[in-house]
This record gives structure tokens, sequence and C-alpha cells, in this order.
């Protein structure tokens, strides 16, 4: 059910922009009451999901006609402010807000290079470097804060956003920002379809032999009964 639950989530966010996918890492189970087989001397085991992980597999980077919509080609994430503290995120779907900052589709303001905020003036065009400078008009208004995390150093909070794990130190990523870009989810849709029709035939025969054992029981049950009786 846990796999079900994972392949399921990133169908949903299959048209999230930046979204990564969740993946799982299995391991063997054997149970202290399973025989071993008479022919290969090993006991019997089953697979149980050891541990998540996240794939950072770059998505398909399509084309916009929006200039505040951002894209990294290679390692990096976009810094957020949150009531919670800073937070990363790779989907540069971006806006002014009505205050002039820019910010994420959820609002939350992009953070400058040094921990400010990047304000823009509407109707000015916006020119945005690969090294992630912003200007307008040919003055430079601020540089994204766009960073990277050593693996394991983050962990994903909800869909979009990555906090980072106490004590971790960003670098500085040398992905390139691209302006008028998005990046699509990297969940490839045939790929989950086969791996959920797989997920629910070993659902089904998992069900079928609980039911199984489950009659066995009941016929044991009943033959003790009889020979008490």
């Amino acid at each position: 059910m846990e796999s079900l639950e994972l392949l399921a989530n990133n169908l949903a966010n299959i048209e999230t922009g930046g979204y990564k996918a969740d993946r799982e890492f299995y391991s063997l189970y054997s149970g202290a009451e399973s025989s071993a087989d008479p022919q290969t001397g090993v006991g019997a085991t089953m697979p149980v999901i050891q541990k998540h992980w996240t794939d950072p597999a770059q998505g398909e980077l399509r084309t916009t006609t929006n200039p505040l919509d951002l894209a990294i080609e290679g390692d990096g994430m976009f810094a957020v402010q949150t009531q919670r503290g800073v937070r990363y995120t790779r989907n540069g779907n971006f806006r002014v807000d009505s205050a002039g900052n820019l910010v994420t589709i959820d609002q939350l303001p992009l953070r400058a290079v040094g921990g400010g905020k990047i304000s823009l003036q509407q109707g000015v065009p916006v020119e945005v470097e690969t090294n992630g400078s912003i200007s307008q008009g040919g003055r430079g208004v601020g540089k994204l804060e766009v960073v990277t995390f050593a693996e394991g150093d983050v962990n994903k909070e909800g869909a979009n956003y990555y906090a980072p794990v106490p004590g971790a130190v960003p670098s500085v990523a040398k992905g390139s920002v691209l302006q008028g870009k998005l990046e699509s989810s990297n969940v490839a849709a045939p790929e989950s379809a086969v791996r959920l029709v797989a997920i629910m035939r070993q659902f089904e025969m998992l069900q079928r032999a609980a039911g199984i054992g489950n009659e066995m029981n009941k016929r044991a049950l009943d033959e003790i009964a009889r020979v008490v009786a």
C-alpha cells in the first residue's frame, strides 16, 4: 500500500512544475518463523520498503512566453522565504505581488543573494542572466539566491519545497537560470502506468494469499474442534 501511495502522489503531481518523483528503496524481510527451501536452503523472504528517496533527475524544459518563468538547467534550487524559515524549490513559475516583490505561485518571496527580497517595477521589461542576476531597464535590481546541497541534506516538504536538515550548509549552484522556460515534472507517465498495474497485481496476489492462509487456519481449528469433541 505504501508503494501505491507514493505512485499515486507522483501521478497527482505529473503537471506540477519542477516536481521530483518520490521512489522507494527495497530490502528483503525474512520472518523468524520462516522455513528454509529444501532445495536451496534459503529462507522465505518478501520485499519491504526500507526508505524513500527523491529522484533528482532533470525534468523537461519547456519554453513559455512569460519573462518571469524561470528554470534551472543543472543542479540548484531557488531560495524562498517562508514563515517556517528558508525553503527551496525547483518550480520557477514566478510573478510580482501587489508590493512589487518577486514571489512564487504560493505568494512566497524569492530570496536575493544576501537574504533580501527582489523588487520589480510593473511594466518595465525584466532581464535574467544565467547566473541569476536580474535587471530592469539596464539597471541591476538583485541576484537570485540559487544554491545546492549535499545529498541527504534536504527533506521534501509538501509537493514542491525542500527543507534543509539541521546543520546543512548550502553552496552556490553550478546550474544555469534560463528565462522564459519552466521545468516540467520528472514523472514519466508511461513508466508510472506500468508500475501501477504491477503494484495492483502484487496487491491482489497478497490478498489472495492472505485469504488462503485464513481458510487454512479455519480448517485447522475445525479439525482440532472435532478431535477434542
